[in-house]
């Protein structure tokens, strides 16, 4: 089978990761992956925050904590996240960053890496005390975190679940 066809096939989420550390060399590769994404109007609007510091991710999920109200929000305890935001006036903000979140998890996976979609930060992105640590952390005023890509070497196999087969139409 064509190693990218594998790639994507055998890719899965993956939510409890080792302590062990993605190498910088892998950290590089994936954030180009990321980079290399399609982009409506090749408008490239997005803005990738590199958090490779538990310190700084254990900080984040104190704060969903707090605004979820849910004391054991941890963002899967991950080596590290991606927040992939996009200025917010950029109408295909979201679809442009979708891609960019696919090539980050598929990167990773060929790397040997683990990763998870988190999808909370779009939510509260913008509320107190979130979007101060946001800003703290560098993400722009004029962007929304649209998702995170949680990464790390997996704790264990990944579940796996069947795919829908019948949502396809060929007409």
């Amino acid at each position: 089978m064509n190693e990218v066809l594998k790639n994507i096939l055998t890719r899965r989420s993956i939510r409890s990761f080792t302590e062990e550390r993605i190498p910088d060399e892998a950290v590089e590769q994936i954030v180009q992956a990321a980079i290399y994404a399609p982009s409506g109007r090749n408008l490239q609007s997005w803005h990738f925050t590199v958090i490779h510091d538990r310190d700084k991710i254990a900080r984040l999920a104190a704060v969903m904590q707090e605004l979820l109200g849910n004391p054991n929000y941890n963002l899967y305890k991950p080596d590290m996240l991606i927040l992939v935001a996009a200025d917010r006036e950029n109408s295909l903000g979201q679809l442009d960053t979708g891609c960019a979140m696919e090539n980050i998890f598929l990167a990773a996976h060929s790397l040997g890496i683990g990763s998870v979609w988190v999808n909370q930060l779009y939510a509260f992105c913008d509320k107190e005390p979130l979007r101060a640590l946001l800003t703290e952390y560098g993400l722009p005023e004029t962007h929304v975190v649209w998702g995170t890509a949680a990464l790390g070497y997996a704790a264990g196999p990944a579940a796996e679940r069947p795919r829908a087969e019948g949502t396809v139409n060929y007409a």
